[in-house]
């Protein structure tokens, strides 16, 4: 491959939009749209232009300002979008690097969308269950591509750096993610029956026992957010996590679906008029996302959630979407460690699993980004 040589400007957020249209394999966190739900960020677009002036990649960057100071840390969530089977990386980050600079970013955080390596959820059950293995990556793969392998070694050669492999979720987006397969090995799309299939006995009974239950599947609207927030808040406190505010999914919900109708879906399971699960479902391009869940802890062997489960399935094959992600997964396969059940759980649902690149950091001003490390270590702490 030889490399090309490009320059970055700030774009207009419609033309990084236009550009995202052509690339299907982009996250829903490029869309303008998410910026508007992380209002503690400013947004900017940059493109890469060749010396034809032909748009070759682009990018939503998300600054965070440090207070009191003109420095911004830049993160750049699930990008750039570029075909990085025609692009070096070097060819992409030289320039973007030396408009952060011009810019005072103190540090620039890269989480790319590619993947590495995927497991088989079968085979990720049988390791955790059997022990031998301490981390997902000593297990064969089902697939590893080259390309992104590649990518990560050239990212390494040009001084960027990113966590080691651990047991435990770091800060950011995790680097493993659960992804149930919408599509066969050779990319047809599968039917329903198909996608259940994957799932261990007792999850497609479960499943299968839900949808066809006595529970009403509801899709809801912005007037229902406070309905999905209850649930959320009484899941908050059985599981012991801090929740968002209720603003915080309105804004989701108002902002994506401004983007388009559809890509922010909420879903309720009802029975005899009470809510018993409640679920946020994204879909943009061949993805979708179950970003959040809430259920009560009444009425268990009604098995509410799987019945929304079997919608976002349902819906997510309707949009095209190559895959329904399910959030992140630990690395480990001890099945003491506390996330290994959360493993476990997902890949009886059927998700194999899949090592991203993960989140990639270029420190261009030292003093500051060791004093923000230091920060956010002792902020995770608390």
């Amino acid at each position: 491959m030889t490399s090309t040589q490009l320059s970055v400007r700030q774009i207009p957020a419609d033309d990084h939009l236009a550009h995202l249209a052509s690339q299907p394999e982009a996250s829903f966190m490029q869309l303008p749209a998410w910026a508007r739900v992380k209002g503690e960020w400013r947004a900017e677009y940059l493109g890469w232009f060749d010396p034809t002036g032909t748009l070759r990649a682009s990018v939503q960057v998300l600054h965070r300002p440090v207070p009191k100071l003109k420095y911004t840390l830049a993160y750049l969530p699930e990008g750039p979008v570029a075909d990085w089977n025609e692009l070096e990386p070097g060819d992409v980050t030289a320039p973007m690097l030396a408009h952060f600079k011009a810019s005072k970013v103190f540090l620039a955080r890269m989480g790319l969308p590619a993947v590495e390596r995927s497991w088989a959820a079968g085979v990720v059950r049988k390791a955790l269950s059997a022990g031998g293995h301490a981390l997902m990556t000593e297990l064969d793969t089902l697939h590893t591509d080259t390309r992104a392998v590649a990518l990560a070694d050239a990212l390494r050669a040009e001084g960027w750096t990113k966590q080691e492999v651990s047991e435990d979720f770091n800060a950011g987006q995790p680097e493993f993610q659960a992804r149930i397969p919408l599509a066969g090995a050779d990319g047809e799309a599968l039917d329903v029956d198909g996608v259940l299939a994957q799932m261990n006995q007792n999850a497609r009974r479960e499943t299968r026992k839900a949808a066809s239950g006595p529970l009403e599947v509801q899709a809801g609207s912005v007037e229902d957010i406070e309905r999905f927030h209850a649930l959320y808040r009484e899941t908050a406190e059985r599981d012991g996590f801090t929740g968002r505010p209720t603003s915080y999914f309105t804004t989701m919900f108002n902002a994506l679906n401004e983007h388009a109708p559809g890509t922010c879906t909420l879903y309720f399971a009802v029975h005899e008029g009470r809510d018993l699960a409640s679920a946020i479902r994204v879909s943009s391009g061949q993805g979708a996302w179950y970003v959040y869940g809430a259920s009560s802890a009444s009425e268990r062997k009604l098995f509410a959630p799987k019945a929304l489960i079997h919608r976002m399935i349902i819906d997510s094959l309707a949009d095209g979407c190559a895959f329904l992600d399910h959030g992140g997964v630990s690395a480990t396969l001890d099945k003491e460690h506390h996330l290994a059940g959360l493993t476990l759980f997902k890949t009886t649902l059927g998700c194999n699993v899949v090592q991203t690149l993960g989140e990639w950091d270029k420190p261009l001003n030292k003093p500051m980004t060791a004093a923000f490390n230091l920060y956010m270590r002792a902020r995770n702490r608390h």
